[in-house]
């Protein structure tokens, strides 16, 4: 597997804001099957005992009871997203297009500030017709 992490704008803006990126649209839900989640803060204690080690702890917590292959992205409080994938190069595309539906979900919330989530079954129908054992859209590795 793969673990990209970047420090890109509009992704780490998310995260220094403490804030999960709402599913707005199909381009989030193409790649991501909800609410992008955000970590808690590290504590002093584990910042001084092993920050590098300790924030993937965090990132483990947070992901514990979700999918990480329905969930390739995350962002860590205060600091930047981590996206995943079953191959470098696919935790890379993740990381771009977590970027980008970042960047998408500000846009959004800047022309309308009272939008609502995509709905469920929306979300659901563009992410399983791309992921998963009964995947249709595209073309066939």
């Amino acid at each position: 597997g793969g673990i990209s992490h970047t420090h890109s704008t509009y992704a780490t803006m998310f995260a220094q804001a403490c804030k999960e990126i709402p599913c707005f649209g199909t381009t989030h839900a193409d790649h991501f099957h909800g609410t992008i989640p955000v970590t808690r803060f590290l504590t002093s204690e584990e910042v001084e005992a092993d920050y590098e080690g300790n924030t993937g702890s965090i990132v483990v917590e947070r992901f514990a009871g979700m999918d990480p292959l329905s969930m390739p992205g995350i962002l860590v409080a205060g600091h930047a997203p981590f996206a995943f994938g079953l191959t470098a190069s696919e935790s890379a595309t993740n990381a771009l297009v977590l970027e980008r539906v970042a960047q998408m979900a500000l846009g959004s919330l800047q022309l309308n500030p009272t939008l609502s989530e995509l709905p469920v079954h929306i979300l659901s129908k563009h992410f399983h017709r791309k992921h998963g054992p009964n995947a249709y859209y595209g073309q066939k590795k």
